[in-house]
């Protein structure tokens, strides 16, 4: 997910670029949601363990989105 959103920002001049390359981080941001929770499922983590990391894995997953929802605000002004 962070070499996905440092790939997205290296390409944020052009906005459909930036937002392919956060889309597929929103993207590992789901799948590591679902290891977290087959994680806690085969005792490897505990449920608070497993909360504390979805709730920031949640609001990491915020940011992107409110990034994907204005890419304009994040390209630079030549």
């Amino acid at each position: 997910m962070g070499s996905n959103i440092a790939e997205s920002w290296a390409k944020r001049r052009y906005p459909a670029h930036f937002v392919s390359k956060l889309t597929d981080a929103d993207g590992e941001a789901q799948e590591t949601s679902h290891w977290l929770a087959t994680a806690m499922a085969c005792g490897y983590i505990s449920t608070p363990e497993q909360s504390a990391l979805q709730f920031q894995l949640d609001a990491i997953g915020g940011k992107i989105g409110k990034m994907i929802s204005k890419p304009e605000t994040f390209v630079p002004k030549i």
